[in-house]
């Protein structure tokens, strides 16, 4: 199901309806994912349902699948941006200095 056209209502309502489908698919009861993931049993019951949660709520019921992995591939880290790479750098010398010691040593010409 492509979730492009949905607004973002359905969106939640999908994704909700899918973190169900996986929690039967895996088996496990709304209690025990509950315990799993250490919220109220009512608080899955309304997160299936598609009431208002929170992103931590999301956050521990997908920890409680063992899913969390999952989550790299949905944003992926992007690393050090080259501006930011090069800001990191700095600038590099190009010359090497004149140390105050080659002055007590001048040329004898």
């Amino acid at each position: 199901m492509s979730l492009n056209n949905l607004s973002d209502e359905q969106i939640i309502l999908e994704l909700t309806q899918r973190v169900k489908q996986r929690r039967l698919n895996l088996n496990i009861t709304q209690e025990e994912l509950s315990k799993r993931a250490g919220v109220h049993v009512q608080t899955i019951k309304n997160f299936e349902s598609g009431k208002t949660t929170t992103l931590l709520t999301f956050v521990q019921i997908i920890r409680a699948f063992g899913d969390i992995g999952a989550l790299d591939s949905l944003f992926p880290d992007p690393g050090i941006s080259p501006v930011e790479l090069l800001k990191l750098k700095g600038k590099e010398r190009e010359r090497a200095s004149r140390s105050t010691n080659d002055k007590s040593e001048e040329s004898s010409w």
